[in-house]
C-alpha cells in the first residue's frame, strides 16, 4: 500500500505542477480566438519545436512503439525515428510555410476555414472538419487507453484500468478548460524536456544494471538473433515505406499539429524548427524503442494487455524512478490530449457551429454580440462530450495501442495530397477536392471498418478487399487514389465563381 501511494503521489504531483503552469499562462492569455487557439501567432523556435514535439509524444511513443520493438525487433526505429522524422520535416516546411503565409494574411485558425474560403464552400469546410474530428477520436482514445494501462502496470493492478483512463480524462477536461494555446505551448516545452531527460536516464540506469549496452545487445542476439538483422518478417520494404509515409503525412494533417503551422512567429522560426526536428525525434525514439528491444533479450515478462516499459523499469530501477518515468509518459499523453481537445474544439466551433448552426439562428449584429460567450460555451461542452465518449470507447476497444494509432495516422494521411494540391496548384477545383477527399476516405474506411449493414443483413467486405496491394498498405494506396482523383476531376471541371484564388496571394505576390 505504501509503495502504491508513493507511485500515485509522484504521478499526481507532476500533474498538479503541469496544471499550475497552464493556469499561470492562462492568466496572461488575451480573451480572443486568435490568442486562445494560436497564441496570437507569436511562437518562437524553441517553444514551437518543443510544443510540436511534446504534442506528438503520446501513449504510442512510450508504450506502443517499445511494445512493437519487444515483439518484432528495433527496426521500427527506421520508420518512426529516421524516415518519418525526415519526411515530416519536409512537409513541415512545404505545407507549413504556405499555410503560415496565407493564414497570417487572412486570419485563418483552422484548415477548414482556409480551404472553405479558398473554394468558397461551407460544405467543404464542414467536410474537412468532420473528417478530422472522426480520426481525432481514436487517437484521443489511445491516450486514455495508454493512461489506464500505465497505471495498471505501475501499481501492479492496484489501480484498475478504468480509474487510470477516467482520471486522465477528467484532468484533460480541466486543463483544456483553463488553458489556451499559450498555456499548452509553455507546458509542452517543459514536458518535452522532462520526457527526453527521463528516457535517457532510464536507458542509462537499465544498462548500468545489466552490464552495459554491449551486454544487453549480446543477450538479445542470443534470444532473438532475428532482431539484429535488417528485413524479413513484419518489416518488409513496402511495410516500412508505407508506414513511414502514412505516419508523416498523417501527422501533417493532425489538427493539433496543423494548427501549429499557423502559430509560428516568422518564416525564420519555421525554417529552424523543420531543420531541428529530425534530430529531436531521433533523440527520443532511439532510446525508447531500444528499451523495448533489450527487454526481450533480458527475459522481461510482460502480462497480456500490459506494456513492456513499466515491466522493465519495475525490474531494474527503484520504485520511485519507475513512477517518475510513468509520470513522464503521462506527461506525453497529456501534452497530446490537451492539444487534441483544444484543436478539436476549434474545429467544432469555427467550422461546424459557426457556419451552420449560428448562421441560421442569428443576424450579423447578434452574432457579433455573442461571439465570445456562446462559442466558448460550445467549445467547452464539445470538449467534455468528446473526451467522455472517447473514454467510454477506450473501455471496450480491444485493439492494441499500435493498431489504434496506425488507424488514425492513415486516416489523416488521406487529406494531405488534396490539401497540398489546393495550396500549390491553381488548377485545383472544388469538385476535385470533394472527389479526392471523399474517394480516398471511403477507400480507406472500407478497409479499416469492413462490415456494413444492408437490407439483407451485415456484409463483411474484408472477404473481398485485400489487406495489402503488392505489399503496400491500404493507407498508402488511398493517398495515391486521392491524388489521382483530385487532379483528374480538377482537370475536367471548372472553378466555381465563389472560389477565392486571391486568398493565396500574399503581399501582392503569388504564394506558390
Amino acid at each position: 500500500m505504501a509503495e502504491t501511494t508513493l507511485q500515485l503521489g509522484i504521478v499526481g504531483a507532476y500533474m498538479v505542477v503541469a496544471l499550475a503552469v497552464g493556469v499561470v499562462a492562462y492568466r496572461l492569455t488575451d480573451r480572443n480566438a486568435e490568442d486562445y487557439y494560436l497564441a496570437s501567432r507569436t511562437l518562437g523556435t524553441v517553444v514551437l519545436l518543443f510544443t510540436t514535439f511534446a504534442t506528438l509524444l503520446s501513449a504510442f511513443t512510450f508504450f506502443g512503439g517499445p511494445n512493437l520493438a519487444f515483439s518484432a525487433g528495433p527496426e521500427w526505429i527506421l520508420v518512426m525515428g529516421l524516415m518519418d522524422g525526415i519526411i515530416f520535416a519536409i512537409l513541415w516546411y512545404v505545407l507549413g510555410y504556405k499555410q503560415w503565409l496565407v493564414g497570417k494574411r487572412h486570419g485563418y485558425v483552422t484548415l477548414g476555414e482556409m480551404l472553405g474560403d479558398r473554394f468558397g464552400s461551407t460544405p467543404l469546410r464542414v467536410l474537412v472538419a468532420g473528417v478530422s474530428l472522426i480520426w481525432l477520436f481514436p487517437y484521443v482514445m489511445l491516450q486514455q487507453k495508454g493512461a489506464g494501462q500505465a497505471l495498471v502496470g505501475l501499481t501492479d493492478g492496484a489501480v484498475p484500468f478504468w480509474v487510470g483512463a477516467g482520471g486522465i480524462t477528467l484532468f484533460m477536461i480541466l486543463y483544456v478548460a483553463v488553458s489556451g494555446m499559450r498555456g499548452v505551448a509553455w507546458t509542452d516545452t517543459l514536458q518535452g524536456l522532462f520526457m527526453l531527460s527521463l528516457v535517457w536516464i532510464a536507458v542509462a540506469w537499465v544498462l548500468s544494471s545489466v552490464g552495459g549496452a554491449g551486454r544487453a545487445t549480446a543477450l538479445l542476439a542470443e534470444t532473438n538473433p532475428e532482431f539484429l538483422a535488417l528485413g524479413g518478417g513484419l518489416y518488409t520494404r513496402q511495410y516500412i515505406v508505407s508506414t513511414a509515409v502514412s505516419i508523416a503525412f498523417g501527422v501533417a494533417m493532425f489538427p493539433q499539429i496543423n494548427q501549429r503551422f499557423f502559430a509560428a512567429g516568422s518564416k525564420t522560426v519555421l525554417k529552424r524548427t523543420f531543420a531541428l526536428w529530425p534530430v529531436l525525434v531521433l533523440l527520443l525514439f532511439v532510446p525508447a524503442f531500444m528499451l523495448g528491444a533489450w527487454a526481450a533479450g533480458l527475459g522481461v515478462e510482460v502480462a497480456e494487455g500490459s506494456n513492456v516499459v513499466p515491466a522493465l523499469l519495475a525490474e531494474y530501477t527503484p520504485t520511485w524512478f519507475a513512477a517518475l518515468v510513468i509520470a513522464g509518459a503521462m506527461a506525453a499523453m497529456m501534452s497530446s490530449s490537451d492539444s487534441m481537445l483544444l484543436s478539436g474544439s476549434s474545429y467544432l466551433t469555427r467550422d461546424i457551429y459557426r457556419p451552420l448552426i449560428r448562421r441560421s439562428e442569428e443576424t450579423d449584429s447578434e452574432r457579433a454580440a455573442t461571439d465570445d460567450g456562446r462559442e466558448t460555451t460550445v467549445a467547452r461542452v464539445g470538449v467534455v462530450v468528446f473526451a467522455t465518449l472517447s473514454f467510454v470507447a477506450s473501455l471496450y476497444t480491444p485493439g492494441t495501442l499500435v493498431q489504434i494509432g496506425d488507424t488514425a495516422f492513415s486516416g489523416f494521411a488521406q487529406l494531405t495530397m488534396p490539401v497540398a494540391l489546393a495550396l500549390y496548384w491553381r488548377g485545383t477545383t472544388r469538385s476535385g477536392m470533394y472527389a479526392g477527399i471523399l474517394g480516398s476516405q471511403l477507400f480507406y474506411i472500407l478497409h479499416v471498418f469492413p462490415i456494413i449493414e444492408t437490407s439483407a443483413g451485415f456484409v463483411d467486405l474484408s472477404l473481398s478487399l485485400p489487406g495489402a496491394y503488392l505489399g503496400w498498405t491500404p493507407g498508402i494506396v488511398g493517398i495515391l487514389l486521392g491524388t489521382v482523383l483530385t487532379i483528374g476531376i480538377s482537370l475536367v471541371t471548372t472553378p466555381a465563381s465563389t472560389e477565392n484564388r486571391a486568398a493565396y496571394r500574399v503581399d501582392g505576390v503569388e504564394a506558390d
